[in-house]
């Protein structure tokens, strides 16, 4: 099941975020696993009605999350796709194409025209599903996401 966060998915999903980036060795500064909002997802995105959480459920365990949010200073229309980790038991399920479609829904019917994207070179596979979609590659970051480890950007239009 995909549905909203609620303030009690705050701490599985900080722990779903920290545990697979340490699995695929990204776990450094400048990343979303030293970021604050990482222990408190529900509240920010809360707190802007322009954004929105999904987190994948199966059996009352949360398998992983995702949503848009629009990151300070990207151009006007542009939200980014933002905290999109599952966990192994979720992958190569079609979870994660089902969960950013509907992110990218959700873009469309906020008004935005564009998502852009910040990932690392290490997260091949997430690449090659973004590259799916029609995230394109840039050359350089958009926004001030503050995650200064991110060296791959992308961006789609809708």
């Amino acid at each position: 099941m995909i549905r909203p966060i609620r303030q009690a998915d705050n701490e599985a999903m900080a722990n779903i975020i920290r545990r697979t980036m340490e699995e695929f060795g990204v776990n450094w500064p400048g990343t979303v696993y030293y970021d604050d909002t990482t222990d408190h997802l529900f509240e920010l995105f809360q707190s802007n009605p322009n954004s929105h959480y999904f987190v994948a459920e199966k059996n009352g365990i949360l398998m992983g999350g995702g949503g848009i949010y629009p990151t300070d200073a990207l151009p006007e229309g542009t939200c980014e796709l933002v905290k999109m980790w599952l966990l192994p038991g979720a992958r190569g399920l079609g979870l994660g194409r089902d969960m950013i479609s509907r992110c990218l829904q959700v873009a469309r019917e906020k008004g935005f025209t564009q998502v852009y994207l910040e990932t690392m070179p290490e997260l091949k596979r997430a690449i090659h599903v973004y590259e799916k979609f029609g995230f394109t590659f840039l050359e350089a970051p958009m926004g001030n996401s503050g995650h200064t480890s991110c060296t791959v950007w992308m961006l789609k239009k809708l």
